[in-house]
């Protein structure tokens, strides 16, 4: 049976509940973002927008609040559309809880981005731009945002850019870069009783692999927050049978560098540490996403940390706000989903989570977010 039973319960938090649970009824795995889109576009063309909804692809750019001549900031918060794929059961609201694929991460941030467009009116003191985009879930270079920004006249000059990731109402400063690499090591087949006519491509990772396991984090503070880089082993592959000498062996390595590493830097770094020339390995630098600093002394930053977030913490994971940060604009990641709910199986969020982001962004928005 069906519940929506919160504590509080004004009609902002029946419209969240509401919301989340309409989101989450609307499936919008990677590549399938057009329904959504669809949907989400017709609800927030009903409203009387200060312009027309520009869309791109399965992606929406909705300029709300335009007042002021300029004169205002300028904030757009910014959401994806697309889940990752997984396995859950109907879209629900139980014990305060709503389930679905998507609920933290991050239909919750999209219903508080619909449902302050639907009750701010002329509240809000600065300009606001809602952004929903599509394939976020995937690799660097197939997610909308990065077209969307290049297209679009006015992103790139926002003041401001709220990226509603999930983290359980906690403001994420900045965050980490991050560079995948697969590293190839070549040998010669033979049977295993007779390993000294081939040469083994496994071993000849050995090197690699010794260093990798005594690699100590590196420590970054920036800004007053504690960054990491780190490079870790996450897959690993080859072989062609238990008596057979093998001739391929392929690693992923996955290279996560602090806001202050530039992409070059980064590179540069990765590959010295797999010292290619030493084994003759091959190696292909893929999906490489820049990192973002953290802004943390950005007035308007400051004044969103004092709204009431549950604590600001450094961001170690990858997010989009480094594609904001790579044009000059300020970005950070505040979300109402349950950060460890994040591409779980029967994913779930707390709704009173998500109204308290709602009050959190709308306390902001109407009170506090003019100050540069």
């Amino acid at each position: 049976m069906q519940s929506q039973t919160l504590s509080t319960r004004t009609p902002a938090a029946i419209a969240i509940d509401e919301t989340l649970l309409w989101l989450c009824s609307i499936p919008s795995p990677i590549g399938e973002e057009k329904a959504i889109c669809d949907a989400v576009y017709e609800r927030l063309a009903r409203l009387p927008l200060a312009a027309p909804i520009r869309r791109y692809g399965d992606s929406l750019v909705v300029p709300l609040v335009r007042k002021g001549g300029g004169s205002r900031p300028h904030v757009a918060l910014v959401g994806h559309l697309d889940t990752v794929r997984t396995e859950n059961g109907p879209a629900r609201i139980e014990n305060g809880r709503c389930f679905g694929a998507g609920a933290a991460d991050m239909k919750s941030g999209l219903a508080v981005m619909i449902v302050l467009a639907e009750t701010l009116g002329d509240m809000a003191q600065c300009d606001l731009t809602l952004v929903f985009y599509a394939r976020e879930e995937g690799p660097y270079l197939e997610n909308e945002l990065g077209p969307v920004l290049a297209q679009d006249p006015e992103l790139r000059y926002v003041d401001l850019a709220v990226c509603l990731e999930p983290s359980d109402n906690r403001l994420h400063l900045g965050c980490c870069g991050s560079i995948h690499a697969t590293v190839t090591y070549g040998g010669k087949t033979s049977h295993s009783a007779r390993p000294w006519e081939g040469e083994n491509a496994i071993t000849k990772a050995a090197p690699l692999l010794d260093r990798l396991a005594v690699l100590a984090p590196i420590e970054h503070h920036i800004e007053g927050l504690l960054y990491r880089t780190t490079t870790t082993v996450t897959l690993a592959n080859g072989g062609r049978g238990r008596n057979i000498v093998p001739d391929t062996f392929t690693l992923n390595l996955n290279h996560r560098f602090a806001p202050d590493t530039s992409l070059d830097r980064a590179k540069a770094d990765l590959l010295a540490l797999i010292d290619a020339g030493a084994s003759g390995a091959v190696v292909e630098l893929t999906d490489l996403a820049p990192a973002a600093m953290p802004s943390a002394n950005h007035p308007m930053v400051k004044a969103l940390a004092a709204a009431g977030t549950r604590g600001t913490e450094p961001k170690q994971a990858w997010t989009d706000v480094a594609r904001f940060s790579a044009l000059g604009v300020p970005a950070v990641n505040f979300g109402p989903g349950e950060n460890a709910q994040a591409h779980q199986k029967n994913e779930s969020t707390d709704c009173s989570l998500v109204f308290q982001g709602y009050r959190i962004l709308h306390t902001w928005l109407t009170q506090t977010a003019a100050g540069r």
